[in-house]
């Protein structure tokens, strides 16, 4: 799903440090973004840490985290996802600094965000050529990459709290209104010939509101509009799910962008 070429001559170039996108690659996402919503408010305010504490433990682990992520010289699974899940949870607290602590209303941030990515997009296609993300073999691109990542996330949340909450439409109607975005990506890219790297990060910018609409409809009360279910039972059981995909794709590789590329032609 939304995926381009990935050339040829792979034995003679670096090896990408992203998987293949899949349908696992989508449900992993969804269920990352979902837990970076749950995750966040559950160290905010059930854990008491508070929001200033959260951001500075999500963000040292970010750091730790990408650190390794650029050490590695190819694409790992557990460490791929563990880092997504984390700037899930840092996109969350960005927003939230923003709009809780500062008083930035989110019309605005999500104004800024959008802006933000224009910015890191052009410099990304300037500098490389490409935003494919069969292209990312290299540690410039690679910086790009997680870059434009974190600031989706934090776009994607300001964009779906600006939706559900300020315009009263509640979390079904919003996850609906997403879920629908993505199928007109995806409708798009198959019979309307969108282009395969636009319709993926429009769809990868969508799938974050829709997992924060899905996270909030799961762990908020029933008097607000969710279904109760909790932050803690909603992160075990998302979490889990994760680590059980993440098990299967380490042990069958199958989205390494090399060996389906390798397998392609076979497949036919």
């Amino acid at each position: 799903m939304f995926t381009s070429t990935t050339g040829a001559g792979l034995g003679t170039r670096a090896l990408s440090k992203v998987p293949e996108v899949t349908i696992y690659f989508w449900v992993i996402k969804i269920l990352a973004t979902t837990v970076g919503e749950t995750a966040a408010d559950y160290l905010n305010m059930t854990l008491g840490l508070g929001l200033r504490s959260t951001t500075v433990v999500a963000v040292v682990l970010l750091v730790i985290t990408l650190a390794a992520q650029f050490m590695v010289s190819r694409y790992i699974p557990a460490l791929y996802w563990w880092t997504v899940l984390l700037i899930s949870v840092t996109g969350t607290l960005i927003t939230d600094n923003l709009t809780d602590a500062l008083g930035v209303p989110l019309a605005v941030t999500t104004i800024v965000f959008a802006i933000a990515l224009v910015v890191v997009f052009t410099g990304w296609y300037l500098s490389e050529g490409t935003l494919s993300i069969h292209s990312i073999r290299t540690r410039r691109r690679e910086a790009f990459y997680w870059l434009a990542i974190l600031v989706t996330f934090a776009l994607g949340t300001a964009a779906g709290d600006l939706i559900s909450e300020k315009l009263a439409l509640g979390y079904l109607t919003s996850l609906i209104i997403f879920a629908a975005a993505i199928a007109v990506i995806t409708v798009g890219h198959y019979c309307l010939a969108l282009n395969a790297v636009v319709a993926f990060w429009a769809a990868y910018i969508v799938t974050r509101p829709l997992g924060a609409s899905l996270g909030d409809l799961l762990t908020q009360p029933r008097s607000d509009g969710g279904l109760g279910v909790g932050t803690t039972l909603t992160n075990v059981v998302f979490f889990v799910v994760i680590i059980v995909l993440v098990g299967y794709l380490s042990v069958t590789k199958i989205d390494r962008i090399e060996q389906r590329a390798a397998s392609g032609p076979q497949a036919g």
